[in-house]
């Protein structure tokens, strides 16, 4: 079952609601309405509506049992919903680290050919992981990650810092953060140099300056 909603998955967010929420309800027929909210990490009020909708549309049975409660079913068109939900998912995963990978070695060769060898990532996460694996057999020395607000010491093999200045000396930074791309990019432009801060075309971070559209964006 999916554990986050991604947003450069091709899978949209509602979707993706729809296929935890079948998920939730073949693993565990007995679920309460609050602890399918939870389960989902949304709003119990978001959660009653996206149950609704799939017993309207014949997804989801609904049985009242003994003491007021009620037990959830898939119907055969929940389970043929569910495992068209599924694949459409798969791929969409997969697409996105085809080109996360493809982007990430673009940028370890734009970071070589610059004689950038000191180069922190910036965020922890999927893409981060992508990373690392793609700077294995590259010259690039990944220094570490720029993360404050982790609790985890290290991700990926890789130790995390608070600050620029716990990894330095660097030649560049590259955002690996899926999460606030744009607010993390805006806010290293404030401590390092903007051509020295490499993005992902995956990430869509916006930069202003047209004369840094040569590099990986």
């Amino acid at each position: 079952m999916p554990q986050s909603r991604n947003a450069n998955n091709n899978l949209d967010n509602e979707s993706e609601i729809v296929l935890e929420l079948l998920n939730v309800v073949h693993e565990n027929s007995d679920l309460t309405q609050r602890s399918m909210a939870r389960e989902l990490g949304i709003a119990l009020g978001m959660a009653n509506t996206y149950l609704k909708r799939c017993v309207r549309k014949g997804y989801i049975k609904v049985r009242q049992i003994p003491s007021n409660r009620y037990s959830y079913y898939l119907t055969p068109k929940g389970f043929k919903e569910k495992s068209r939900l599924t694949a459409e998912y798969l791929s969409s995963s997969f697409t996105f680290f085809r080109r996360a990978k493809d982007q990430c070695l673009e940028s370890l060769r734009y970071a070589e050919a610059r004689g950038w060898h000191r180069v922190a990532l910036v965020g922890v996460g999927d893409l981060t992981e992508i990373f690392a694996l793609c700077a294995i057999e590259h010259s690039v020395d990944l220094v570490g990650i720029l993360d404050s607000d982790t609790g985890k010491p290290t991700f990926a093999g890789l130790n995390i810092a608070p600050t620029i200045a716990d990894l330095e000396p660097l030649d560049a930074l590259i955002i690996t953060d899926a999460v606030n791309p744009q607010e993390t990019f805006d806010n290293l432009l404030e401590s390092f140099p903007s051509d020295r801060i490499l993005t992902l075309p995956v990430l869509g971070i916006l930069r202003d300056a047209p004369a840094e559209s040569e590099q990986t964006q």
